[in-house]
């Protein structure tokens, strides 16, 4: 992984704006901590920082390559899995490589078949090529890569976070009554393309854009498509199987040391399966997994219905199972209050508080020993593991199933301000919902799921990769996202509910199709969240910052909150 930006104005010499361009990649180091390049020809720049992952000697960026009369240059942020297949293909088609990074494949498939290259490529990615007349932008499929920008008269400028796009004089530092709304109303969550500063955009998952020096032009490559699934219950639990298991090994290539996360649960634990096995297979040291844990959790931990019991001994059974080196994380709570101020400046924006602070500290921490590891994301999000899929009274209710009410929001926010707030965030929700493909022979509640499907995956999955990419590339570590295989994504869009919520069960397609791989302890454990500390100094240190900021008159919170 690593962090990209860039500069076309039809007006400037880039070779004048090279101070600006560095501040640009200084501000995005953290994301690339190995390497740094920049490129500069007329009126484009274009800046590089990397994160070495695969062909660690040749992977230097931006990278160039001339074919016929023109020149194409490309800087690329990502990972993509089926580098092989793809090298193989041009190679066959009379391609020659002199890398065997995937940042090649990417531009010699874009010089191969123009914008058509991303309907190509699994992976996670986001990446800017020059050709000498018009600047091509891409994102991947899901999303889990960023890319913002903001065009002007005249010019664009693009960076991987808003950071480095803040470092560009030709971009407004002013949120309006829009970014408010998306603060106060909608965060940590965030609409899709917005980027909440006023006229700073981002591109849409699955989205490409053009920029001709007058305007972009932007065309959506993929997107959820509804079709009838025809396989019976068998089928269906071994194409499951299939397609995960084939995702986790695709991303289990690194050229350095490679680990997983592993809390015990369902999808940490699959992920952590596959891995281990596959390093059995072929005579390497068993996997290093990471959990995290709070200083003083085990004397303070409270029992819920949401949350009955700790981790640990779930990731005990799991080691036991998988023959693991694991590694525990115990946060200082001091620590992970402190962690809130660089969690936000990582995130670029306000975000989730301590669960952003502990993943930063947690990624700090991991990133002392290894550079790649893979995640168990978005398998809730895909496969009905949340609440409000299986509750029948929030499943139908008319709004965001997470934010069913503004009430407890509004009531700290001063008396008329942000007055249209509510029909803001309404429209967000019935656009998504109407935007959700679905089939003329669907029931009520196949439309509802599908509904329900698109508002997790635009907006609650996208929140959730939005803090991972940010939190772990704020130390220089590249964490991957099995679940978000986009063949994954378009299966479990079309999957009958009967069978996504098999034998009654949150994610009960995925439990049959590992239930007898892993032990049955994991796969009857019910969900559980992320976990947090419970020690009262975390929160009466919060509480006594808090009271510092009210009791400052100057503070511009006093135009905002009641």
């Amino acid at each position: 992984m690593c962090g990209i930006a860039g500069w076309y104005d039809r007006d400037l010499d880039m070779n004048d704006a090279s101070g600006i361009l560095s501040s640009m990649s200084e501000a995005m180091s953290c994301r690339g901590p190995d390497d740094s390049g920049s490129y500069t020809c007329g009126c484009i720049g274009l800046v590089h920082r990397r994160l070495a992952v695969i062909d660690l000697v040749n992977g230097h960026q931006p990278m160039t390559i001339r074919e016929k009369d023109k020149e194409y240059t490309i800087v690329y942020n990502g990972e993509l899995y089926n580098t092989d297949e793809l090298r193989n293909k041009l190679i066959s088609e009379g391609c020659t490589f002199r890398t065997r990074s995937d940042t090649e494949v990417v531009l010699n498939t874009f010089i191969k078949y123009g914008s058509k290259c991303c309907e190509m490529f699994n992976g996670i990615f986001a990446f800017a090529i020059w050709d000498g007349e018009a600047l091509f932008l891409a994102r991947d499929r899901i999303g889990v890569k960023p890319l913002f920008y903001c065009t002007y008269r005249g010019g664009i400028v693009f960076a991987s976070d808003l950071n480095a796009l803040m470092q560009n004089p030709m971009i407004s530092h002013t949120v309006d009554e829009n970014g408010l709304a998306e603060l106060f109303l909608i965060g940590p969550g965030r609409t899709s393309g917005q980027g909440v500063y006023r006229d700073v955009s981002e591109l849409l998952p699955g989205q490409y854009g053009i920029y001709n020096g007058k305007a972009i032009s932007l065309h959506k490559y993929y997107t959820l498509k509804a079709f009838e699934h025809t396989s019976d219950e068998a089928a269906t639990i071994k194409e499951v199987r299939e397609l995960i298991t084939d995702s986790v090994r695709r991303q289990l290539v690194s050229d350095v040391p490679l680990f997983t996360f592993l809390s015990g649960g369902l999808d940490s634990s699959i992920i952590t399966y596959i891995a281990a096995e596959h390093r059995k297979e072929n005579g390497l040291p068993p996997i290093d997994t990471y959990s995290i844990d709070y200083e003083d959790n085990d004397k303070y931990f409270e029992s819920s219905l949401f949350q009955p019991s700790p981790d640990s001994e779930y990731i005990g059974i799991m080691q036991s199972h998988t023959g693991s080196c694991h590694h525990s994380v115990i946060l200082d709570n001091r620590e992970l209050f402190e962690a809130l101020y660089p969690a936000v400046e990582a995130r670029g924006l306000p975000g989730m508080t301590d669960v952003d602070s502990s993943l930063l500290l947690f990624c700090r921490r991991i990133k002392e020993d290894f550079t790649v590891g893979l995640s168990g994301e978005c398998a809730d999000e895909l496969f009905g593991g949340y609440p409000w899929y299986h509750n029948k009274d929030i499943l139908f209710e008319d709004c965001f199933p997470w934010s069913r009410s503004l009430d407890i929001r509004r009531s700290v926010l001063k008396k008329g301000f942000l007055p249209r707030g509510e029909e803001y965030v309404r429209q967000k929700y019935l656009d998504t919902c109407a935007a959700a493909p679905k089939l003329s022979t669907d029931t009520p509640l196949d439309k509802r799921m599908r509904e329900m499907f698109a508002l997790n995956f635009n907006w609650f999955m996208q929140t959730l990769l939005d803090r991972k990419d940010r939190m772990s590339m704020y130390s220089g570590l590249e964490v991957r996202v099995p679940f978000c295989d986009w063949r994954i994504v378009d299966y479990a869009y079309n999957l009958p509910w009967e069978l996504k919520a098999l034998n009654g069960r949150e994610k009960g397609i995925v439990r049959a199709a590992f239930r007898g791989l892993l032990p049955d302890s994991i796969i009857d454990r019910k969900k559980s969240p992320y976990p947090k500390t419970y020690n009262p100094l975390y929160f009466r240190l919060c509480a006594e910052r808090v009271r510092e900021i009210l009791n400052d008159r100057t503070s511009p919170l006093h135009d905002i909150l009641d």
